[in-house]
């Protein structure tokens, strides 16, 4: 697994991991359901740097968050532009990239030690039903650890676009993104079986 983690002790660095999973679970479905109104952007924006910030993070961090994710920001915006206009452009684009900036803020305050042990023990009650814990707790511990680094992935494929001088379409920059994310699924499945995970 790739680690963004940061030691700290910032008040987010001391939380406990569940009650960041909980609260990142309802802030992405509070911003999913709030209307489409003018301001959303500019709430989201201002609830992002508060929580980056808290999170003792500086705004170079969250700069840089942002900078891996501007060719995915780019093309989900023009692509919501040219189909459903500029204002839904802008507010469906602010909300992905509020969600994705904050499982990246989890990613970066806690440890893949403490993600595990929190969803592991919220899924406890699964057991009685037939559901392993601990394999549901690593899936999902990967699964919002690999948001960052495919959006890191996505901005390296356009990068080598533009150094090529390759004009932009959608089929010349997904197919190479697809193959990057398959080869690191790849890694990262040989390096769970190295370390005995079935």
């Amino acid at each position: 697994m790739i680690a963004l983690y940061r030691p700290g002790t910032s008040p987010l660095h001391r939380l406990p991991a569940g009650v960041k999973l909980l609260t990142l679970m309802g802030l992405a479905l509070a911003v999913s359901l709030t209307p489409p109104v003018a301001w959303l952007p500019a709430a989201l924006a201002g609830l992002v740097v508060v929580l980056y910030a808290l999170g003792g993070q500086r705004p170079a961090a969250l700069g840089h968050q942002l900078w891996g994710l501007r060719w995915m920001i780019v093309v989900l915006a023009a692509f919501l532009v040219v189909f459903h206009g500029w204002q839904d452009a802008l507010v469906t684009t602010s909300r992905i990239v509020a969600v994705v900036l904050l499982a990246t803020l989890i990613a970066l305050t806690t440890s893949t030690t403490e993600l595990l042990d929190a969803l592991e023990r919220g899924m406890r009650p699964l057991a009685r039903v037939g559901v392993r814990p601990a394999r549901v707790a690593l899936t999902l511990a990967l699964t919002i650890t690999a948001v960052p680094v495919i959006a890191a992935l996505a901005g390296r494929v356009r990068e080598a676009q533009v150094a090529r001088g390759a004009p932009w379409s959608l089929r010349s920059w997904l197919v190479p993104l697809l193959v990057l994310v398959l080869r690191h699924a790849d890694g990262l499945a040989d390096a769970l079986s190295a370390r005995g995970v079935d």
